[in-house]
């Protein structure tokens, strides 16, 4: 497994190309696309990364997928890219790291939400705006339910987590309980 430093440095990089060329919201677009064929047909990956397909055999899947499912230059170019350094593989990984550096760009910062049950969108709405409002930026949101929540909500921001969860709280009344 290659490090995080090297997401970040691709990621960056097409960053760094797509702000210049004004393409960064479509290039947004057309990594959420082959993200969305990557996990709906996991077997691309594994034969991008396969020592045992011919490179060739893999630029012609790639060419094939483009045109089927084609995406802006700078986005087609990428792909090549990563095919050509042996990153496909990664490309999950480099995708949620370009949308954290255009969105930190932008003083965007984004909130993983893990909820008991789905939030409604007033909740989401709420919830967005007190977080935007506490951080001076604003917020977008990665929701996720997690049954193992017994209700409430965590949020991660970053490296700060903020635990609002009944289990949280019922570990802390039984800690006060206890003397501890």
């Amino acid at each position: 497994m290659i490090s995080s430093a090297v997401f970040a440095r691709y990621a960056r990089a097409l960053a760094d190309v797509a702000v210049e060329m004004g393409q960064a919201a479509a290039v947004e677009r057309d990594l959420q696309l082959y993200g969305e064929i990557f996990r709906a047909v996991p077997d691309l990956l594994t034969a991008f990364d396969s020592p045992a397909v011919p490179r060739d055999a893999k630029e012609k899947l790639l060419s094939e997928l483009l045109d089927r499912y084609p995406v802006c230059q700078i986005s087609s170019n990428f792909l090549r890219v990563l095919l050509g350094h042996y990153r496909l593989r990664y490309f999950h990984e480099v995708q949620r790291q370009y949308v954290k550096t255009v969105n930190d760009r932008k003083g965007i910062v984004t909130a993983q939400v893990r909820s008991a049950a789905l939030l409604t969108g007033g909740e989401l709405t709420v919830l967005r705006e007190r977080l935007a409002r506490a951080m001076g930026k604003e917020v977008t949101l990665e929701i996720q339910a997690d049954a193992e929540l017994l209700g409430g909500l965590i949020v991660q921001i970053g490296s700060t987590v903020y635990d609002g969860s009944v289990r949280s709280h019922l570990e802390e009344m039984r800690r006060s309980l206890i003397g501890g």
